[in-house]
């Protein structure tokens, strides 16, 4: 082979090698992407198909209900417009507790209740993760504009 041959050779094996390291890159991230999902629009059925999302909130007041000796914890969480009931087996965080913003990673079985993987909670009384807090934000306004047309 010449070494004109050759150079175009390994170009071509190290341009081939580029696309499929990104195409590996991109796949993985498709498969790993994590969406984060408003309680309303659980409510409506409008989740991704096979795919685990997260769902944020405040914990309602009096939802947490766990067996004495059990791991499963059910409790509510709400966006101030709407409640979603999330099931939940394992340990909660330290700082898990009515009132406070919580964001749980799951799905959604058979019977169209979220269970959840993961919960975390808020770390100090200052934080509310951005997602939560601009789902709040935004239901908390559409219900004073429905207030103001009430009157």
């Amino acid at each position: 082979m010449k070494p004109r041959q050759q150079r175009m050779l390994a170009v071509g094996l190290a341009a081939l090698g580029v696309v499929l390291a990104v195409a590996f890159t991109l796949r993985a991230f498709e498969e790993n992407m994590m969406f984060y999902v408003e309680i309303s629009d659980v409510v409506e059925g409008k989740v991704p198909d096979n795919r685990t999302f997260r769902v944020g909130g405040l914990v309602v007041p009096g939802s947490i209900v766990r067996e004495s000796g059990q791991m499963q914890v059910k409790f509510t969480v709400t966006d101030t417009k709407n409640s979603l009931d999330i099931f939940f087996s394992g340990i909660l965080p330290d700082l898990f507790r009515e009132g406070q913003g919580v964001i749980a990673h799951g799905s959604l079985n058979e019977d169209g209740q979220f269970e959840a993987d993961t919960v975390l909670a808020k770390h100090d009384e200052n934080y509310m993760p951005p997602e939560v807090a601009d789902s709040l934000a935004k239901h908390a306004a559409d219900k004073a504009a429905a207030t103001v047309v009430e009157e």
